[in-house]
Order: structure tokens, then sequence, then C-alpha cells
């Protein structure tokens, strides 16, 4: 017996419609419905028009993912235009534009949400790829804290020991969400398998989006364009090559591959780890 979804056709969800959502739409849209999410009306409904204007079908959702019920409406909204094929969270603010509680509230508590709101209308085949951070393989956090980052209920998350040691570090907010981004996703790759549905993140190093630009005017010292050079990619990423990572982890290609990381940043993080020099 047909589901009634088979008949609706594939559904491409993309949380957040900056220069790294607007990319993924545009690579994994076409013949799909696309659902796009954003906190900001005025760009989401530019950003819907502009590829209504270019063939594809796309519709937009307002989505503040740092509101678990907005994340749930969306997920829900999702599910009745027919089978998801593909979700992908791109949603999320940077320690140069963000204070640290902004920064937990949308790039922790939101992916958190993400993951589970779209665990609940996943059918077999679907498949979530969650955007972390090159930040994420700086982090230094011990096995205990990681556990519990990795499966506390989301409501417990912004009372653990790690981070409420944060203080007002931006910074070191942003790579303990990042790297809680991974975790959860390991942890929910089990019950994403049962469902015959899979779960990954992607680790973009410095891709040329308005987000980097302005982290960028916020260094000072030029050390972000800096290691771009002396890691040797002499240059950042472009929207469109996270955008075939991600075409990648959601297709038929990588349907061995769940609850892992894809770090696409030019060999910077490689080189931090072998090269650089540390101080003293």
């Amino acid at each position: 017996m047909r589901n009634r979804k088979d008949d609706l056709g594939d559904v491409v969800v993309v949380t957040g419609v900056g220069g790294m959502g607007s990319a993924v739409a545009r690579r994994l849209g076409s013949g799909r419905t696309l659902i796009l999410a954003d906190h900001s009306r005025e760009r989401l409904d530019q950003v819907v028009a502009e590829l209504g204007a270019e063939g594809y079908a796309a519709h937009g959702v307002p989505t503040d993912v740092s509101d678990r019920a907005s994340v749930e409406r969306l997920a829900r909204t999702a599910a009745e235009q027919g089978r998801i094929t593909a979700v992908v969270h791109t949603a999320g603010v940077a320690a140069a534009t963000a204070p640290v509680g902004r920064i937990l509230d949308v790039d922790l508590l939101g992916t958190v949400y993400a993951i589970e709101a779209f665990e609940k209308v996943a059918v077999r085949g679907t498949s979530l790829v969650c955007v972390a951070s090159l930040a994420r393989h700086m982090a230094s956090i011990d096995g205990e804290d990681e556990a519990a980052l990795a499966t506390a209920p989301a409501e417990e998350l912004l009372g653990l020991k790690a981070v409420r040691a944060l203080g007002d570090d931006p910074t070191a907010a942003y790579i303990l969400a990042k790297r809680a981004n991974h975790v959860r996703v390991q942890a929910a790759a089990l019950a994403w398998n049962r469902l015959g549905a899979r779960i990954n993140t992607i680790s973009p190093g410095v891709i040329a989006t308005a987000m980097a630009r302005a982290e960028a005017d916020s260094d000072a010292d030029g050390h972000m364009l800096g290691m771009l050079d002396a890691c040797g990619a002499g240059r950042p990423g472009t929207p469109g090559e996270i955008a075939d990572a991600v075409a990648f982890l959601t297709g038929p290609e990588a349907r061995y591959i769940t609850g892992s990381d894809l770090l696409v940043d030019g060999g910077q993080a490689a080189w931090i780890r072998r090269h650089m020099r540390r101080p003293g």
C-alpha cells in the first residue's frame, strides 16, 4: 500500500539561509520540495523569492532554533510536505558577533532541538547533517564533561560544569558548543540507525561567508586569515564546496556513514596540530 507521502515527493529542509544554507539549498533542492527556515523573516522571504525565480519549489518557515517549540513546528511542517530525505542544520551564530548566552542558546541547544525534533519525523533514508566547525576539533574537554554534553537532557545542558565554567568568553562557548554538536550526533546515531536514517556533522574551516567576514574583521591581529596562508590553502573555502560535501553526506554514496564528522577546512586543523609553533 502506498504511503500518501510517496505521492508528495521528497523534501529537503535547510535551517539558516546565509551563505552556506543558500548554497546547500541550491545544491540539494532540484526536483524536491525545499523547506527553508531562518529567524529573520526578511532574509528568509528574500531567499525564498530568489530560489523560486530560479525554478526551485521553495517555502519559508520562520523558525527560532533556540526555541524547542519553534523547531518542532518546523519538523512537523516539513513532514506534512512529503518524505524528508535530507535535513541540513546550518543555523548558528559566531563568537565575533554573539555573547555567550546567545551562542549557547543557538549553537548548543538549537542543534539538540533539531536532532530531537527531526528524529520524530525521520523515515528510512532520511539524512541529517549538522554544521559544526573546525573549532570543535580544538576543544579540550575531559571525558566526564564530554559524556554529559553528549547525553544530558536539553534542559540540563546549561547547568553542566563545563558550561558554567565558560564565564563570559564567547570563543570558549563557541568551541564547546561545536564540540557538543558532534558528541550529540554520535550519541543519537544509534536511534537514527534503528529508523533506517543517518546523522552526521560537517566541520567547515574558514568559509567565505558574511559570518566569516565578521570574524575576520574582529581579528585585529589577522590570525584567522594568516592561518590560511600558513596551512598552504591560501584561500578560504566557498559555500559551494560545503554544499558539495553535504551532498555527499546526504547522498547514496554515504549510506554507510553515520555518527561521524567530515572536516572540510583546507588542512587548517592538520597544520594547527602538526606544524603551528606554540608559544614558549
